[in-house]
C-alpha cells in the first residue's frame, strides 16, 4: 500500500502545520484551552473537514498536526459532534461507577456514548461534579461525575459505532503526532547539549535511543495511515482490526517516545520548562479515552481470531 500523501494532502499538512505554528506556540499552549484559538481553529475548518468532503484519511493528517503542537482542548470530541452539536463539545463513555469528563468547564454541551445511542447533556446538568484539583495532565482538567443525568437523544447505535472508530482513529493520528514530536525534541537537543566537548547526539547510545523513536513513529503513523484508509473504503471486521492495531502502535508510540526524549534530556527533562513532560502526561491521559489499551488489545485479538 502506497502511504505518500498527495499534493493535496500535503498542502492540508503544511496548512495545519503552519496555523499550529503561529498560532499555537508551546507559550500558549501551556496557558491551557482558549477560546479564541478554538474559534481560529473552527473557523480554518479543522472541526468540519468531513463535513466539508475531506475523507478520514484527510482529516487524520490533520489532527497528527495537531499532536504534533499537543494543541489542548476537547479536539476530537468537538469534531466528532461538529453539525450535530453546537459549540464546543466534550464527552465520556460511561462504565462502572464515577467517570471523568474533561474540559467540563468551558464545554457548551456533553455527549455520553452509550451502546445504544449517542446522548447530550448539558453541563449545567452536572451540578454534583467535583473538579480534579491535581489532573494527571495540567493542560486536560477533569470533573467527577458520580451519576449521569438523563439527556437529549442525539443518535442511534449506527452513530454510536461511527464516534467509536472515529474518535480512535483521531486520538491514533494525534499520538502519532506527538511522538513524532518527542523525535524532533531529543534529536535537536541531542545536537545541542556537549559533553566531553561533543554533541550527545554523536554517542551510540543516544543513537539508539532516537533511532528506536524514530523507528516507532513511523510504524504507528503507517498503522494510523491504513486504518483511516480502512475506515473510508470498508467496514465491519477490518476496520475494528485496523484501528485496534493503529490505537495499540500510536498510544505505545507517543508513551515511550515521551519516555526517552526526557532520558535524551537527561535531568532537564524532568523540570517544568522543558515540555517533554507535557508529551508524556498527555500520552497517559489518551491511553484511557475511546478504549484502553487492554481493551484494544482485545479487539484486536477478537478480530484476528
Amino acid at each position: 500500500m502506497n502511504f505518500d500523501l498527495s499534493d493535496d494532502q500535503l498542502a492540508l499538512r503544511d496548512g495545519i502545520r503552519s496555523l499550529c505554528a503561529g498560532r499555537f506556540t508551546m507559550e500558549r499552549v501551556r496557558g491551557g484551552f482558549n477560546r479564541a484559538a478554538y474559534d481560529e481553529l473552527a473557523e480554518t475548518g479543522v472541526f468540519s473537514l468531513r463535513d466539508d468532503g475531506f475523507s478520514w484519511a484527510d482529516t487524520s493528517i490533520a489532527f497528527q498536526e495537531l499532536g504534533r503542537a499537543l494543541v489542548p482542548g476537547p479536539l476530537v470530541w468537538t469534531h466528532l459532534a461538529h453539525g450535530r452539536v453546537d459549540g464546543i463539545v466534550t464527552g465520556v463513555e460511561p462504565g462502572d461507577g464515577t467517570v471523568m469528563v474533561e474540559h467540563l468547564a468551558v464545554a457548551d454541551a456533553v455527549v455520553v456514548l452509550e451502546d445504544t445511542g449517542l446522548v447530550r447533556i448539558a453541563p449545567d446538568a452536572l451540578a454534583d461534579a467535583g473538579p480534579v484539583t491535581w489532573p494527571l495532565d495540567p493542560l486536560t482538567p477533569a470533573h467527577r461525575v458520580a451519576v449521569l443525568p438523563d439527556g437529549e437523544v442525539i443518535g442511534d447505535g449506527d452513530d454510536v459505532l461511527t464516534w467509536r472508530f472515529g474518535g480512535s482513529l483521531l486520538t491514533a493520528a494525534y499520538e502519532v503526532g506527538m511522538a513524532q514530536a518527542c523525535v524532533e525534541a531529543a534529536t535537536a537537543y541531542a545536537h545541542e547539549r556537549h559533553q566531553f566537548d561533543r554533541p550527545i547526539g554523536s554517542f551510540q547510545a543516544v543513537k539508539h535511543i532516537l533511532a528506536d523513536m524514530t523507528v516507532r513513529a513511523e510504524i504507528a503513523r503507517a498503522a494510523v495511515d491504513a486504518a483511516a484508509v480502512a475506515v473510508d473504503e470498508a467496514d465491519g471486521a477490518p476496520v475494528t482490526r485496523a484501528i485496534a492495531g493503529a490505537r495499540l502502535l500510536a498510544g505505545e508510540a507517543a508513551l515511550k517516545n515521551a519516555k526517552a526524549s526526557m532520558q535524551v534530556h537527561g535531568g532537564m527533562g524532568f523540570t517544568w520548562e522543558v515540555d517533554v513532560h507535557l508529551y508524556l502526561k498527555r500520552a497517559w491521559v489518551l491511553n484511557t479515552v475511546f478504549g484502553t489499551a487492554a481493551a484494544h488489545a482485545d479487539a484486536l485479538a477478537d478480530a484476528l481470531a
